[in-house]
């Protein structure tokens, strides 16, 4: 008996059809195991979720792997190469899945699974906070851009929490002039809704202060603080933070990332959240 209209097995079956067009040419492309892995965790579109409007015309596949490219190209969206759907297509996809919260839903399965499949529980009990200040380009507005005198950047700043296998918990993106101490509570307070597992974060010299009686009186969470030796000079492999500095390199190696383009704070947050979406899903692909 075939499997009833609008079934996730239906739908990967459709949507592999639809994509059997376009020929896969790019390195950010997915593969079929990245897309077996992903496929299952996108909404389903509302005609197929009883939700009524039209039929989608174009496959969530190529949808996906054009954000993918913008991600890890850095292009412009009107740049998209013609092989892709509408550049403005995809932007819509992008931008409504976003304010949907999708981005971070898709994110948190896929942690999940890696963590899993590392032996570890699905929700991490402990976390690691940084930031990193980017350089903005002219199309970051004057009001969400500043400048940070200790790394002389003009742009935005991106401050993460991971756990620590160094899989993004949550991310928030601010003018590169606000210090990581007052930053630290609104993603702390993220990171307390989205991760109520977690006892304990460790963070660098920079969240020192006040900072670590708040955070226990007001979210319960120890925070704990891995400083630097003054008498070592150089470069120093740091214990739990060299998990979370090694993230930000993973991040910055995608282009979009590399700098802030984009115009929305939490466009950024999302180009973040797409890159470890690629990252996680690649490692899942891989056989164990």
């Amino acid at each position: 008996m075939s499997a009833p209209s609008g079934t996730p097995c239906c739908r990967l079956a459709s949507f592999h059809q639809q994509a059997s067009g376009r020929r896969r040419r790019y390195p950010s492309d997915t593969t079929d195991g990245q897309w077996a892995v992903i496929d299952g965790l996108l909404p389903d579109p509302g005609s197929l979720a009883g939700k009524g409007g039209r039929r989608e015309v174009h496959c969530r596949r190529a949808i996906v792997d054009a954000i993918f490219y913008v991600v890890d190209n850095g292009i412009k969206w009107r740049a998209m190469p013609s092989d892709f759907p509408p550049w403005s297509t995809v932007y819509n996809y992008f931008a409504a899945w976003e304010a949907a919260g999708m981005t971070q839903n898709v994110l948190d399965c896929l942690r999940d699974r890696v963590r899993l499949r590392q032996g570890r529980t699905a929700a991490p009990s402990a976390a690691v906070i940084d930031s990193a200040s980017v350089k903005a380009a002219e199309t970051v507005a004057k009001p969400s851009r500043g400048y940070d005198a200790g790394k002389k950047i003009n742009g935005r700043k991106r401050h993460i929490a991971v756990d620590s296998l160094g899989l993004l918990l949550c991310v928030i993106v601010t003018p590169a002039s606000v210090q990581d101490r007052d930053a630290a509570p609104a993603l702390l307070h993220q990171l307390a809704a989205c991760c109520q597992r977690i006892k304990l974060v460790w963070a660098d010299g920079g969240y020192a202060g006040k900072l670590l009686s708040w955070t226990k009186d007001h979210l319960g969470l120890g925070l704990q603080i891995v400083k630097r030796n003054d008498d070592v000079t150089g470069f120093v492999v740091l214990p739990r933070r060299w998990v979370v500095e090694r993230t930000l390199g993973w991040i910055s190696r995608h282009r979009r990332c590399a700098r802030d383009y984009e115009r929305l704070p939490q466009h950024h947050e999302a180009m973040v959240r797409w890159t470890m979406i690629r990252i996680t899903s690649r490692r899942l692909a891989k056989p164990v």
